[in-house]
């Protein structure tokens, strides 16, 4: 179906009551019946509906898994959305796809079975390379075949979002060798995990380096470090994702909730609706790899739309230029951009109430200096009441690619959610000098909130902040294993001597200098100022070249770790900063 450029054309599925047998994975959307891939989102998006054959949902899902369990770094991208209903499937979910329901609340759709992500592919089960992959708006309950447990094992850029876990056996986020230990929980977190959750009710956690649970039922007592949690009532300022989902009318729309303070659990149980608007689909671009280019993209943006991209790999020669207050871009089964003539991906205005959400940035091999630019270097205008968040976003830059910084904030007021910038340290081409970039975020803005922030293996400052009044919730952070020297390395998180405001929760450093006796001599620099404050710091020792270590904490203070044993040769903490330990 053609959408209009500006028109208002209903987006509707036709419903067939007999289905034509077909191959998973080759379908084409020419052939005369509409096929689960067969839809305006094109070919790598599947639609289920509940009247389909269970065999066909089942073969098709499972085809998806065995091509995407190991493709780390290849080219296919998948969304597996479900219909409002009842599935009685149980399936695995691989790189670089997106399940989704298509409800307007989390239990409109069930996947009576299991949906999980095992880590069979890597060594022992081991599944710190899991990446890329998301849950969103639908419930489970997990079948005796799974022992009535879901698991999801896997590593950054794998947000979990508006799902509810009915398994009896609670959810599991991590995957090991078969004898090592286990328990029962709701939510489970194998060592060495680190894990930030937000908005969950309830929330119990039985293990890992570090946790930080926002406006949840906490696990036990906030008696870090004894427990690796920290926790916080509420959440001061929030709008969950937006996400796709449609109407009993069989017409696609995009909702979009409302912006809320202070709140603690999730925003639709009970029979709750969550507050917002919908957008509909024919106010969006629905961009294919196939025909979309930046010219066509910033055509649409100018005019007022907003950008659905469907799942693939777009290379664009301009930066995709945001100028319109309230302008949504949404990935749906994590599309990558790619910028090659060594501008932007994305930069934005500094106008209020954008949202970016759901997309991998991957650098190009013509040095970008930043490939996320929130606001220009002059941004000055307060947008608290309107704020543009960003959500679910890599920022990558792998194998012989480059750029300065990963993300640039200029405007005021910015909420990130999930943001993971990698700079690779594996895969074709990897390497110390090979895919160069500096750092990961850089923040000059005011007023800025970022939960759930993952950085890792930048040349410089992983997290560069100069901004006032901040506030982040959960920062992990490994400097790259591939250094190759001995000298004193610069700190990992800096906030610029400007900054007289900043509070930070949960925050983890870890060490794996595996080609060199590096030290770094401080985790964490701040200014001494009384506005100032640190909760909960942890560095960890993972593994590396003896004479490797982390030698402090923060500003001098808390000891190294530089060793697997004793216990504080591995880990050490710090509460509160400023405060005597």
């Amino acid at each position: 179906m053609a959408i209009c450029r500006r028109g208002r054309i209903r987006a509707i599925e036709t419903q067939l009551t007999t289905w034509v047998p077909f191959t998973p994975l080759a379908l084409k959307p020419s052939m005369a019946y509409p096929g689960p891939n067969a839809t305006i989102f094109g070919p790598n998006v599947y639609i289920f509906d509940p009247s389909m054959p269970v065999a066909v949902i089942q073969d098709t899902v499972t085809a998806i898994f065995k091509k995407m369990e190991s493709n780390e770094f290849g080219a296919d991208r998948y969304a597996l959305l479900f219909k409002p209903g009842t599935y009685n499937i149980i399936f695995d979910v691989g790189f670089y796809t997106q399940v989704a329901g298509l409800g307007r609340n989390p239990d409109d759709t069930l996947i009576n079975g299991g949906a999980n992500v095992p880590a069979y592919w890597m060594p022992h089960r081991n599944a710190t390379c899991n990446f890329w992959r998301t849950f969103e708006n639908f419930a489970i309950n997990a079948s005796s075949a799974t022992n009535n447990t879901t698991t999801i094992a896997v590593s950054q850029a794998a947000p979990i979002r508006r799902m509810h876990v009915r398994s009896s056996g609670g959810l599991w986020l991590f995957q090991v060798d078969p004898n090592t230990g286990a328990g029962v929980g709701l939510l489970g977190v194998s060592w060495p995990t680190q894990w930030s959750t937000m908005s969950c009710f309830p929330a119990r956690s039985n293990n890992g380096y570090r946790g930080t649970i926002s406006d949840s039922n906490p696990p036990s007592q906030d008696n870090f470090p004894t427990n690796p949690y920290t926790i916080l009532e509420r959440t001061p300022v929030i709008r969950e994702k937006p996400y796709l989902y449609i109407t009993a009318q069989d017409q696609y729309q995009v909702f979009v909730p409302s912006l809320q303070e202070n709140t603690r659990g999730p925003s639709w149980i009970n029979g709750n609706e969550t507050p917002g608007k919908s957008i509909l689909i024919d106010d969006f671009l629905i961009a294919k790899p196939a025909d979309a280019s930046a010219a066509s993209i910033n055509t649409a943006l100018d005019s007022g739309r907003h950008i659905l991209f469907t799942p693939g790999i777009y290379k664009i020669d301009d930066a995709l230029r945001v100028t319109k207050a309230g302008t949504i871009i949404l990935g749906l089964g994590q599309p990558s951009l790619i910028p090659i003539t060594g501008r932007p991906a994305i930069s934005v205005a500094d106008v209020e109430g954008v949202t970016i959400a759901g997309l991998i940035i991957d650098a190009g091999e013509v040095n970008s200096p930043t490939l996320v630019e929130v606001g220009p270097q002059d941004s000055c205008a307060n947008h608290a009441a309107n704020p543009t968040f960003l959500y679910d976003l890599t920022v990558r830059t792998a194998g012989h690619c480059k750029n300065d910084a990963g993300i640039v904030i200029n405007s005021h007021n910015v909420v990130g959610d999930q943001l993971w910038l990698w700079r690779a340290d594996h895969g074709d081409g990897a390497g110390w000098n090979s895919n160069p970039t500096e750092n990961g975020v850089v923040v000059h803005g005011n007023n800025v909130t970022i939960y759930g922030l993952f950085n890792e293996h930048h040349k410089e400052y992983q997290t560069l902040w100069t901004g006032n009044t901040a506030a982040e919730y959960t920062f992990i952070n490994r400097r790259s294993l591939t250094i190759r020297q001995t000298k004193s390395l610069g700190c990992v998180g800096r906030l610029m001597d400007a900054v007289t405001s900043h509070e930070a929760w949960g925050l983890g450093i870890y060490s794996y200098f595996r080609d060199s006796p590096t030290k770094l001599e401080n985790a964490i620099e701040v200014p001494e100022s009384p506005g100032v404050k640190l909760h909960h710091l942890t560095t960890v020792w993972l593994t590396g070249t003896p004479g490797s270590e982390i030698s402090h904490i923060v500003n001098g203070m808390g000891g190294r770790v530089y060793a697997n044993t004793p216990e504080s040769a591995m880990r050490q903490t710090w509460k509160e900063y400023p405060s005597a330990q």
